[in-house]
């Protein structure tokens, strides 16, 4: 693992920060239909389009201190399993930061994503100082929904946003969620999510 800027780390994942060289590696996730099926109804992203977003991700890093994209990388086997992302909130800054993740469809089912988002959660209210995180998905998607509710997440609304593919199920809208601090330490002495877990 040296040279490798590792974000944080949970039982089976690694959270390393991107670099330019992992482009083929998001050509790659992006071109499941499958993984992409919410977005852009399952057409796979245009390398151009992943480059430039990828350029954006790197700029993270420097820009919010603990904030940004990472790759997620299985332990055991080295594999790129997908990504992680913990960033600003749209219009709401750091304190109120945006859980999202993309993972391949191979680790399904091994609940990564619910691992790596309670530890996620718990490095925003322990070290990042946030007031409240929250996630979205559309309405359809339910095994997103079960990994936000898994989470520790609350069901706060639904809404619809005007996307510029149009996905089965649209209609429906989105589906918010979202954990604040005081819910978040009282999950904590209850006993709940990652952070009671023995050093």
């Amino acid at each position: 693992m040296a040279g490798v800027n590792v974000f944080i780390e949970t039982d089976r994942l690694m959270l390393r920060r991107f670099t330019v060289d992992d482009l083929e590696l998001l050509v790659e996730l992006d071109s499941d239909p499958e993984v992409k099926r919410y977005i852009d109804n399952g057409a796979a992203a245009d390398p151009t389009d992943l480059a430039e977003m990828l350029q954006s991700w790197l700029g993270y890093y420097d820009r919010y201190k603990g904030y940004g994209f990472w790759a997620a990388i299985e332990k055991s086997t080295g594999l790129f399993v997908g990504w992680f992302h913990l960033r600003p909130g749209e219009g709401a800054g750091p304190r109120e930061p945006e859980l999202g993740y993309r993972l391949r469809r191979q680790v399904w089912g091994q609940g990564y994503a619910t691992e790596v988002s309670e530890a996620l959660i718990d490095k925003a209210f322990a070290e990042l100082g946030a007031n409240r995180v929250y996630a979205s998905t559309m309405m359809v998607n339910v095994a997103s929904r079960r990994v936000m509710e898994k989470a520790g997440l609350r069901y706060v609304r639904a809404f619809h946003v005007d996307w510029p593919v149009k996905i089965p199920g649209d209609e429906q809208g989105d589906a918010e969620y979202a954990i604040d601090r005081v819910q978040w330490e009282n999950d904590r002495a209850a006993g709940l999510g990652a952070a009671t877990d023995p050093p």
